[in-house]
């Protein structure tokens, strides 16, 4: 019965680390990608924000352009009822009427002034909407030539990652699915608390994998002997004997050469 329970754990040691294995190819392939497919969102986001100011401010132009017409016309109207009034003015038939039209002319020529005032505001509001428009206009082409060129490169990855990462995940699952579920939530605490997300870890030069402190020799011969799933007391990773860890990364590393 003993060698029963024995294999038994030997089996879970082998599976956890087998899943160790692949999650942490899984980790590799993403770190390749790293931060690109966020760099991409971001630049991307730009893009279509500079777009838009650029429609706003072609919009702006048009509506400023709609203002000078609108002013023109009201110049040309504001100098035919002018020359009316003159004409008028030589007709009069007493002061009253003369005062009267005087001040129509007055108030039409006040009306082409400040309305050409207002076509030079606008005029140069429009040579200020112009730079903005050629500045906004270079950062647009800048920034899209650099989206284009990070989604170049983000494609090209994932295109030679993505079957790789697809395939991986499934294998994951199948070997979280031979590991009792206990094993699997332990086995994930671990790895969501330290670093690099190795919760299992084979024992190198008398310490656990990535740490400093020694593991005492009575215990480095209870991992070696596979009779009980043991932690490190400092990082609470699962530990795994060298022979074990060797065999099984041979193992899948064939298995990734496959996929």
């Amino acid at each position: 019965m003993a060698k029963k329970e024995d294999s038994s754990v030997e089996a879970k040691l082998r599976a956890l680390y087998d899943l160790q294995l692949i999650d942490s190819r899984v980790d590799e392939i993403r770190n390749v990608r790293g931060e690109l497919p966020l760099e991409v969102e971001d630049l991307a986001d730009d893009v279509l924000g500079l777009k838009t100011r650029m429609d706003k401010l072609k919009t702006d132009l048009e509506t400023i352009n709609f203002e000078i017409g609108a002013k023109k016309n009201l110049i040309e109207e504001a100098k035919a009822l002018i020359k009316k009034y003159t004409e008028q003015q030589k007709n009069v038939r007493n002061s009253r009427e003369f005062n009267s039209i005087t001040k129509e002319l007055e108030f039409q020529e006040l009306e082409i002034q400040l309305a050409e005032k207002n076509i030079k505001e606008f005029k140069a509001k429009i040579d200020q909407k112009k730079t903005v428009i050629s500045e906004t206009k270079e950062r647009l082409s800048e920034r899209d030539a650099h989206l284009k060129h990070k989604k170049s490169e983000l494609n090209a990855i994932l295109a030679e990652t993505e079957k790789e990462e697809k395939a991986l995940l499934e294998e994951s699952l199948k070997y979280q699915g031979k590991i009792e579920e206990r094993l699997v939530k332990a086995y994930a605490r671990i790895r969501n608390n330290v670093k690099n997300g190795l919760a299992v870890v084979p024992i190198e030069r008398g310490a656990s994998g990535g740490s400093f402190f020694t593991i005492p020799p009575q215990v480095q011969v209870e991992i070696a002997s596979r009779k009980k799933i043991i932690t490190d007391e400092h990082s609470g990773r699962i530990l795994v004997d060298p022979a074990l860890a060797e065999e099984e990364s041979e193992k899948m590393h064939k298995m990734f050469a496959k996929l």
